[in-house]
């Protein structure tokens, strides 16, 4: 009987169904593709590969996603997997050791990105450890988007390394950053905070700061470089659009 439940939100992404499928496979036969729309083949090639797909309708909203998945969802354990993700073999033996005691926790792995073409080793992009794999019955998500997870249960790391082969090239990443921003910008709006007219400066400033200074950006050379002026532009962008809705 498996003890955990690989879920992976979906839309239009043809290229990466197969393998992520594959991938997740290894780690255990429940996937659950959660779907919002694709116009694509998507949900055939999950389907083909031996996933369960389920819809829900998209509504601005990546936490009520991820909940949406937790009533499919039976296993002890849920791990989150994005479509674009893959986890190493070790990571993998580490899920399957862990996961097997009676002692209930969340864990947390290493992210590692590709963008661009680039592996970044630093900066915005830079390796990080993602919260994603909990027990089904105690992890609920919040906010709309860069959603977080409640879990009130003991924290452990485990040793591997997820891959993220995030945006393809600058189309992709304009056309997320646009999406995102605006979710951001009404969630924020909707639950009253309030701005004033230097503060969109004043962040994207510190945001380029600490990607490309604090988290060691400039080691990257210029792929640290415009890294570091994405996020800038991106943490810009959100707060002007907070801005705009106050106006």
């Amino acid at each position: 009987m498996d003890l955990v439940t690989v879920a992976i939100l979906t839309k239009n992404e043809e290229h990466h169904m197969v393998e992520v499928v594959r991938n997740a496979k290894k780690l255990t036969d429940s996937v659950l593709v959660i779907d919002c729309g694709s116009t694509d083949k998507t949900v055939e090639l999950a389907e083909n590969e031996g996933a369960k797909v389920v819809f829900r309708a998209w509504d601005n909203d990546f936490s009520a996603q991820r909940n949406f998945a937790l009533k499919h969802i039976s296993t002890k354990y849920v791990l989150y997997l994005d479509a674009d993700e893959r986890m190493d073999d070790e990571l993998i033996e580490n899920i399957k050791q862990n996961i097997s005691n009676n002692t209930l926790a969340k864990y947390t792995f290493v992210e590692e990105a590709y963008a661009f073409g680039y592996h970044f080793k630093h900066g915005m992009y830079g390796p990080t450890r993602k919260l994603r794999l909990f027990p089904t019955k105690h992890v609920k998500w919040e906010n709309k988007v860069h959603e977080h997870p409640v879990c009130n249960l003991p924290q452990k790391k485990l040793d591997g390394t997820v891959h993220h082969y995030t945006y393809i090239d600058y189309k992709h990443w304009f056309d997320k950053m646009n999406l995102y921003t605006t979710i951001w910008a009404n969630d924020k709006y909707e639950k009253g905070k309030r701005i004033n007219s230097l503060s969109p400066l004043l962040h994207a400033f510190f945001a380029f700061f600490r990607s490309y200074v604090l988290q060691l950006g400039f080691i990257d050379g210029w792929a640290g470089l415009y890294s570091s002026i994405q996020y800038g532009i991106y943490t810009l962008l959100k707060y002007l659009k907070l801005l705009e809705l106050q106006m």
